[in-house]
């Protein structure tokens, strides 16, 4: 796929209840917007309590569910926002049909173990459905359709979710969605949320414009003037004594 950063596509999480889903679409949520693309996340749950209420969980009902999650995605990449769906989808037909109509599209299964999954459920919804009391429950009375060519596959029961949402984001560069994080004659540096936040915020209305550029641009913009750099050794010394508190220097 030829490199296209900054237009919108979408992320499709699929895998067992519980096995991380949602954890994994927040955090990838909060890195995305760092490359220069508006994010919006569908999460399964909540998506059932506004655009799909009423819907059951029959095979009928969750194919209808994953189509209009797939409709909605499908609008906000056509305007160049990066959606990111978190539901079950446990038939790999309706994936197929979701992928065949979004075209830019990026599968990442979150495999986990079932046990593993059954440990982590918080709301006690496996319990539930293996005692009987929830019927067409995925992964104990219904079935869960594993990919069988995902773009990403994150390994949710060994690695930890830092991991994982590393194999992500490598995986969106090579594809051509986002951006190199390092481009050559770079280098990375950590620039804190509250800072990105303002940044965004003064660069609302130019949508081509990155925070990462923007400091760039400040930065070179702050060496070319000496006088304005130019310190004492007192006011050095406090700065990297700042900057060791912080944690970024030793």
């Amino acid at each position: 796929m030829a490199n296209m950063p900054n237009k919108g596509f979408v992320v499709w999480f699929t895998g067992l209840p519980s096995s991380g889903k949602s954890t994994l679409a927040g955090l990838l949520a909060q890195e995305i917007p760092l490359r220069g693309l508006p994010v919006e996340i569908l999460d399964g749950d909540e998506v059932r309590q506004r655009l799909t209420k009423g819907l059951g969980f029959s095979k009928e009902d969750r194919d209808e569910n994953i189509r209009r999650i797939a409709f909605v995605a499908k609008l906000l990449s056509r305007n160049n926002v990066c959606a990111i769906t978190a539901a079950i989808s446990p038939y790999r037909s309706a994936r197929d049909e979701a992928r065949e109509e979004i075209g830019r599209f990026v599968e990442v299964y979150v495999r986990c173990p079932l046990e593993t999954c059954v440990t982590r459920d918080v709301k006690g919804l496996y319990r539930r459905a293996l005692a009987g009391e929830i019927s067409n429950f995925t992964g104990i009375s219904d079935p869960y359709e594993e990919p069988l060519n995902p773009e990403v596959v994150v390994e949710t029961g060994q690695e930890s979710t830092e991991a994982s949402l590393r194999t992500i984001m490598t995986r969106l560069e090579e594809l051509g969605y986002l951006a190199l994080s390092h481009p050559q004659g770079t280098t990375h540096i950590p620039i804190p949320t509250y800072l990105v936040q303002k940044i965004t915020a003064r660069l609302d209305g130019e949508p081509r414009k990155s925070p990462s550029t923007y400091v760039a641009e400040v930065l070179s913009g702050l060496l070319a003037e000496e006088e304005f750099v130019a310190m004492t050794g007192e006011q050095k010394a406090l700065i990297e004594g700042r900057l060791k508190a912080l944690g970024y220097l030793e």
